[in-house]
């Protein structure tokens, strides 16, 4: 699903208004600045609305970003089935997200490991 149309059903926002408001957050416009000086564009959005828009835009980015990550990852392990994917697709929370990987996760390589890797072991 679209980003800004999942901010826009969560916060019950126009979708135009979604549109416009994220494109000032990524010029770096501030969230005081757009409250007070640019209502026309974002439809007289609240300094606490727009805050709660940014918190959940940023969010959503993370977990999209970590998404891909974790497709990739699991990838190039050879491992990825469709189920899997369609898994982490429908993931919403990171925590959920990550419990999906944590099978595939590499292990840490200790001296024990690299050792019994080696052949060493008794």
């Amino acid at each position: 699903m679209d980003i800004l149309q999942k901010l826009s059903e969560e916060l019950d926002i126009k979708y135009d208004n979604v549109v416009k408001t994220v494109e000032l957050l990524d010029e770096g416009n501030t969230i005081p600045f757009i409250a007070r000086y640019r209502k026309e564009i974002t439809g007289n959005l609240t300094d606490e609305t727009l805050r709660q828009l940014n918190d959940r835009l940023t969010y959503l980015r993370n977990l999209q970003e970590r998404k891909d990550d974790i497709t990739r990852l699991i990838d190039e392990q050879g491992k990825l089935t469709e189920d899997l994917k369609k898994q982490i697709d429908e993931a919403t929370i990171l925590t959920e997200l990550e419990d999906i990987y944590l099978p595939f996760k590499p292990k840490k390589r200790t001296r024990g490991s690299i050792a019994v890797e080696l052949g060493l072991q008794p």
